[in-house]
């Protein structure tokens, strides 16, 4: 992250062709695989008894039957769509980096809420023309109405100082209750992303968090889960940290080749358009939009529960 944030500012010019390239491959390494362990979750954890056999034909079933709702919702409500992936989004990216809470809902819903808004809220703010072009070519692929200028504008102005203010509440609350590192290291990660989508291209930037931030924590988060050794803290070494990825595409292959099968028939579908960066753009995002649906929820139900009851958090199911 923070080498992406150097690039931007020491090479502004070059940025999309040095970081470009980068993503695009981490989007299918990490960004599309890290989705693609879902239905090993459950067993890990536990949660299932019964046959695996049985278990895994009732997953695939629900798992194909929330992405199919989703894909129908673009095609019949794509305005309605795009508005609730965002907020899905917000939400599903917020609670994976906001700290494991149990017994303190409202806290943790906060903190969620507040991570994730903070990640439209800056590039809207800051790179408003950018954004603006890149939602409205979003709803126009989909087929929906674009946002006007003074609409955009007004939600841009007035998220990001809700999301700034709620943020020092948020850490005025940790430091009078005597939680100084945890205010610390929040106080850290908002600066190193607010940097991030202030230096680089917005879609760009976005794309360095998703790969490099939101799927490699998620990575790393279900390899303790599925019973993998943890490393070593902050001096996790490149060698190591490759052979957690190989640990966790091996066991993610199997449904990240059915995953690859969204992207190919989208591209099937619109052959006359992809001339168009903003259609490619589209099949990417309504990729993402159809298999987050199942994946947001089954990762807020199972690996989330604890935060959402009071009690003690279960052995290996924390952030």
């Amino acid at each position: 992250m923070a080498s992406a944030s150097g690039v931007g500012l020491a090479f502004p010019g070059v940025t999309p062709a040095v970081l470009g390239p980068i993503v695009v491959v981490g989007l299918v390494v990490l960004g599309l695989a890290h989705g693609a362990c879902d239905q090993l979750v459950l067993p890990a954890t536990g949660q299932v008894r019964r046959s695996q056999r049985a278990y895994l034909g009732r997953f695939v079933l629900g798992y194909l039957s929330l992405a199919a709702v989703a894909g129908l919702g673009w095609w019949y409500w794509p305005g309605v769509a795009v508005g609730l992936f965002f907020m899905l989004t917000i939400w599903h990216w917020g609670s994976a980096d906001a700290p494991a809470q149990p017994g303190q809902l409202l806290l943790w819903l906060a903190h969620s809420l507040l991570r994730g808004a903070l990640l439209f809220a800056v590039p809207a703010w800051w790179w408003p023309a950018e954004i603006q072009h890149s939602v409205n070519g979003l709803l126009t692929f989909a087929g929906a109405v674009p946002l006007g200028a003074a609409g955009f504008t007004s939600v841009a102005q007035g998220l990001w100082p809700l999301v700034g203010v709620g943020h020092l509440v948020l850490w005025a609350y940790y430091i009078k209750h005597r939680e100084f590192k945890r205010a610390y290291t929040d106080c850290r990660e908002v600066v190193l992303l607010t940097v991030l989508l202030l230096t680089v291209p917005p879609l760009l930037a976005l794309g360095v968090y998703f790969v490099f931030w939101h799927s490699l924590q998620h990575m790393l988060r279900l390899n303790r889960v599925f019973g993998h050794v943890a490393l070593g803290g902050h001096r996790r070494a490149w060698a190591t940290l490759g052979q957690e990825v190989v640990f966790f595409i091996r066991r993610a292959l199997p449904l990240l080749v059915v995953s690859l099968a969204v992207p190919i028939g989208l591209y099937l579908l619109v052959p006359a358009k992809l001339a168009a960066l903003d259609t490619l753009l589209g099949i990417v995002v309504i990729t993402a939009a159809i298999l987050t649906l199942p994946h947001a929820l089954l990762v807020s139900i199972a690996l989330d529960s604890a935060n959402w009851r009071a009690g003690k958090d279960k052995p290996g199911m924390a952030a």
